[in-house]
């Protein structure tokens, strides 16, 4: 059900379609980040980067998604 509500959000709603896109764009770095045996630095400061922002788009959609919900008082 709820993937049912995030499909036609995504539909509809073009905001929550570009932080959907940018996180699965974070999503795929992180796993390319995890297959290698040893970080720099450079790709540490980017992998926690990553991390953080990835949470803060999370954080967004489920905002909006509250937003879009039938009964839910804005």
């Amino acid at each position: 059900m709820e993937n049912q509500a995030q499909e036609s959000l995504t539909d509809v709603d073009s905001e929550y379609r570009r932080l959907q896109e940018q996180h699965r764009g974070h999503e795929e770095r992180l796993q390319v980040l995890a297959t290698k045996s040893r970080l720099s630095e450079d790709e540490e400061i980017e992998e926690k980067k990553l991390k953080k922002e990835k949470l803060l788009l999370k954080d967004r959609m489920e905002a909006l998604a509250r937003h879009r919900r039938p009964g839910v008082s804005h």
